[in-house]
């Protein structure tokens, strides 16, 4: 039997923010890695490592910063945007190849689950390839703001739709108009659109705003209770579905 090779790279899903809700494996993962990479904006600490502040605290040594070139100053599908983030991964992919090269074991730190909506999916498919890389899966931000919110999110056969809330409005409605319960991410600047799409869509009212679910500065209401359109990105609206209840 060919043994398994051991991982180098490490996906940890740190749950949606409070340590409380890792999982045995990332914790061990957390302990044992050699080097502790996380994606931040300048002059910024990252949420992920945040999160890991809270049970490791500083580790300077142990430390990777991946700092994103761009974030809000420009939308995805730009080339302002595109081109420097193609090429902000590419340099974060060579400069972790030199750690692993160097025999370092990386955990790479990333919010709610690393295969849903994560920047470390980007790493993943350029480094999966070439090391053994292990992805470990974590509680997802929409699951722990449903639960936060105490808003079952489906029930009996009701369809759940999640969406990214940079989606043009038009997209938006027909999706919205199309299913049971739903979710709405990555809010940040595009909170008027959504509030407008859910609207057209009859569910304005049914509508929960969470904000930072498990973290420092929680917020869950109705949406309709907002009086304004400001949001961070780590937001979101729920849409409970109303399906067979026994």
């Amino acid at each position: 039997m060919t043994p398994v090779a051991r991982p180098v790279f490490f996906g940890v899903g740190l749950g949606p923010g409070d340590p409380a809700y890792l999982t045995v494996r990332a914790r061990q993962v957390l302990d044992e890695a050699d080097r502790l990479v996380h994606f931040c904006k300048r002059g910024r600490r990252g949420n992920a490592r945040t999160i890991v502040d809270r049970i490791l605290g500083p580790q300077p040594a142990r430390e990777i910063a991946l700092v994103y070139p761009v974030t809000t100053e420009a939308a995805p599908g730009e080339e302002a945007y595109d081109g420097p983030i193609a090429a902000f991964y590419e340099e974060s992919c060579a400069l972790l190849a030199a750690e692993a090269e160097a025999g370092r074991r990386m955990a790479i730190l990333c919010e709610g689950d690393p295969f849903f909506y994560g920047s470390l999916m980007h790493l993943w498919r350029r480094l999966a390839p070439r090391y053994p890389f292990e992805v470990v899966p974590g509680v997802s931000g929409m699951s722990g703001a449903w639960t936060l919110a105490g808003a079952p999110i489906t029930w009996g056969d009701d369809v759940l739709t999640v969406l990214p809330g940079t989606l043009p409005e038009e997209d938006l409605v027909r999706r919205l108009s199309g299913t049971d319960a739903a979710v709405v991410m990555k809010l940040g600047r595009h909170l008027a659109k959504v509030r407008r799409a859910l609207g057209a869509a009859g569910l304005l009212e049914r509508a929960i705003y969470v904000e930072r679910a498990a973290m420092e500065g929680q917020r869950i209401l109705p949406l309709a209770a907002k009086d304004d359109d400001e949001a961070p990105y780590f937001a979101m609206v729920l849409v409970p579905g109303e399906g067979r209840r026994l």
